[in-house]
């Protein structure tokens, strides 16, 4: 689950994280009531959980009250990578002598978390690593160990950060640990013409499997969350969205992983995740086509499903049942293997729908949905 900006702040502030002052609203006549009471000049901040707001013009500065209403007037109700603006941050100004980055994030691969910092943050941080790696230091931390002061400064030292951040780094990892965090990330990390250390942004995914232990945060916005991740979460479906033009619909999360990278290997891109697990009834095929299709961007779909538990003629049939109550409207590559795939095969020969496709092997059914989205 990720959090907004404003929820990030506040669980920095509750770790004696320094931040500037900041109130949130989605009234414009709001914004100018708040902008007086932080001292006229504001930053105005759009708060949609995805990145790059500031390129997209989420982020302005307002010289006073009057303009800061204005701003907020503006930015609120904007689509930023299909993230509607609900509400806007206003924060006092900071006066900014050098601007770093530094993040937690759990590497699965390694069993255990990866500590990114750069002594250059800023909006053009993706450029940096892309271009610079070695400006970027990455550094493993065993999490039965943890952030000490000691570890802090090695990863201080290791991305040129003054010695001042290394306190910071030793309450992020604070952060991390206790509010079941699998990223927190701040960028930038700055130090003022004054000495002070702030946060000015932040961002903070918590792991979905401690929920209950974070029921503060609610749903609060996901009215403004992405509205097919919404009607999926609606259905039950392990679902996210993503920016492409394939859908993915597979049973296991290594196996529909997997058919993202052979998608992607293919030349085209996948248009989501979307995990059926063992559940493949007739149900959960037509909630998953539905929301799927609902994808403007979605040129084809790739059923990838290797029969286990669930034979693979059960998936057939759930896909045939699906086809009645869902309008099919782009092209179904289907690709099934293991117990019962022949059985299953011969199910959906039956049926023979005009835009249903088969292929015997993973490849070969990536190689078709995507022939048919970049064709289409």
């Amino acid at each position: 689950m990720d959090l907004y900006e404003h929820q990030a702040r506040e669980l920095f502030e509750e770790h004696g994280i320094l931040v500037p002052r900041a109130e949130v609203t989605d009234s414009p006549k709001e914004a100018r009531e708040i902008a007086r009471r932080l001292g006229g000049r504001v930053v105005v901040k759009a708060q949609v959980k995805t990145g790059g707001r500031g390129k997209a013009g989420g982020v302005r500065l307002a010289a006073d009250p009057a303009a800061a209403e204005l701003t907020a007037r503006q930015i609120l109700g904007m689509d930023i990578k299909g993230h509607t603006v609900g509400k806007v941050m206003l924060a006092q100004p900071v006066d900014i002598e050098t601007e770093f980055y530094v993040s937690y994030v759990l590497d699965r691969a390694a069993g255990r978390f990866l500590a990114i910092a750069s002594a250059e943050g800023g909006m053009e941080i993706e450029e940096i690593a892309a271009s610079r790696p070695e400006a970027v230091a990455r550094i493993h931390v065993d999490p039965a160990e943890g952030v000490t002061s000691a570890k802090a400064a090695e990863i201080a030292e290791a991305a040129g950060l003054p010695p001042q951040t290394v306190d910071v780094l030793v309450r992020l990892w604070e952060v991390l640990v206790r509010e079941d965090a699998v990223l927190v990330e701040v960028n930038p990390l700055v130090r003022t013409g004054q000495g002070q250390i702030l946060a000015l942004d932040g961002k903070v995914t918590l792991d979905d499997n401690a929920r209950f232990r974070q029921a503060r945060w609610g749903t609060e916005g996901a009215a403004h969350d992405d509205p097919l991740e919404v009607a999926a979460a609606a259905k039950g479906l392990n679902y996210v969205k993503l920016d492409g033009e394939v859908g993915i619909i597979g049973n296991g999360a290594g196996l529909v992983m997997s058919t993202l990278d052979v998608v992607a290997g293919c030349g085209a891109r996948p248009a989501n995740f979307l995990d059926i697990g063992g559940g493949a009834s007739a149900q959960v095929m037509a909630d998953g086509l539905s929301v799927i299709l609902s994808d403007p961007a979605v040129k084809s779909v790739f059923v990838n499903v290797f029969g286990g538990i669930t034979a693979c003629d059960a998936v057939a049939d759930g896909i045939v049942q699906a086809l009645d109550t869902v309008q099919l409207s782009k092209p179904l590559v289907v690709r099934l293997d293991g117990n019962n795939a022949a059985r299953g095969r011969s199910i959906l020969d039956g049926r023979a729908h005009p835009l249903v496709q088969q292929a015997t092997t993973m490849d070969g059914a990536a190689r078709r949905a995507a022939q048919l989205a970049t064709t289409a």
